[in-house]
């Protein structure tokens, strides 16, 4: 009996373990195929919304500046919007990057080792803290510093210069290994950095800055505290402006029929934006890894 019963249970254990591989791949394919069915549905829906200010408007939204939705007939224009959040994420970059990779360079290469953890540990927690906590750092200390102190200096020292004059005035593991010899045989820290940590981590620092330039493209609540909602484009950089992402936060709630649809069309804009800024990123990186492994 017990030499029978051997087989049957073998048999037995092996049908539940296929019935939990089958289980297992049905539910991660699910998961994958929902994704998509999600983002098709957001750009569907995006699409049917938007669709009374792209029949209304057609492509004279994209460099229309005008923005009146009281008026009558509205007069909606999405070039304001696209100025600012371009504007605004070329100047996110331009402080992000330098600091992200002089923070990076110093926890790898200059970084006491028992004070790498606790600057890691602070970076982490600005990345956890809620966009809207520094928009309101933005909004009573930024802000008041870059009108009452920043901007005058500024316009003083380029008061000269026509365009940086406008452009200010307005209105308010291997690799550590591979470091080790180089140290070992007199290169510099500058040296090393320039010459081995950036060229062979420059996928992963090339991918993090793009996904950091998505991330700016569409930040909401910060700039919202700060930008000051005016659809107009200005030379100045300290002017009021607006993005796509805060003026559907400032108006949505607030809109309806042909106001609203050219929200909605704003959020359409800023999705292929996106988008765009993604694909075009993934290309590049791999690009860059194919070029590194011939």
């Amino acid at each position: 009996m017990e030499a029978a019963a051997g087989p049957y249970d073998r048999a037995k254990a092996l049908s539940a373990f296929k019935l939990g591989d089958v289980t297992f791949y049905w539910i991660t394919r699910a998961c994958a195929i929902s994704v998509l069915l999600i983002l098709g549905g957001i750009i569907v829906s995006l699409i049917v919304g938007a669709w009374p200010a792209m029949r209304e408007y057609g492509f004279a939204f994209l460099w229309t500046q005008r923005w009146a939705p009281s008026a009558d007939p509205p007069v909606l224009g999405a070039l304001g919007p696209i100025y600012g959040t371009l504007v605004t994420s070329v100047i996110a970059m331009m402080i992000a990057i330098p600091v992200g990779l002089g923070i990076a360079v110093f926890l790898t290469e200059l970084c006491p080792i028992w004070l790498r953890r606790p600057i890691g540990l602070a970076v982490e927690l600005l990345a956890g803290i809620p966009s809207i906590i520094y928009g309101m750092w933005g909004f009573f200390v930024l802000g008041p510093f870059l009108a009452n102190t920043f901007q005058p200096f500024m316009i003083r020292l380029f008061d000269g210069v026509p365009f940086l004059g406008t452009l200010f005035a307005g209105p308010p593991s291997y690799l550590s290994l591979f470091n080790a010899a180089l140290y070992g045989v007199g290169c510099t820290t500058w040296e090393v950095v320039r010459n081995v940590v950036i060229p062979y981590t420059r996928v992963g620092v090339i991918g993090g800055i793009m996904l950091a330039l998505g991330r700016a493209l569409g930040e909401t609540m910060a700039v919202t505290f700060i930008i000051g909602n005016s659809f107009r484009i200005s030379s100045s950089i300290f002017a009021p402006g607006t993005t796509i992402s805060a003026a559907i936060a400032s108006e949505f709630a607030e809109s309806d029929g042909l106001h609203q649809s050219g929200l909605i069309l704003l959020g359409l804009l800023l999705f292929v934006l996106t988008f765009f800024v993604l694909a075009a990123a993934r290309l590049m990186l791999l690009r860059l890894e194919k070029k590194a492994g011939n």
